[in-house]
């Protein structure tokens, strides 16, 4: 099964953290990230696909993907 993960936060260290820790736990990254002010916090916003593959999963809504 290929898992597939959305990361997102505020453009902080905290997210580049987020992203470095799902690069240290196998997942690879998938695109580029995203960018996008957010007027109602005048903060800017950072999205990351990442993407892994785990063998012999089957794909159930209920797991909790950033455990894989």
């Amino acid at each position: 099964m290929r898992a597939y993960r959305l990361l997102t936060g505020e453009d902080t260290s905290a997210f580049c953290h987020k992203v470095s820790e799902a690069l240290a736990r196998g997942w690879e990254l998938h695109g580029g990230p995203a960018y996008a002010h957010d007027p109602s916090s005048g903060t800017m916003r950072c999205a990351q696909a990442v993407v892994k593959e785990v063998p012999g999963a089957v794909y159930d809504p209920a797991m909790r993907l950033g455990e894989l």
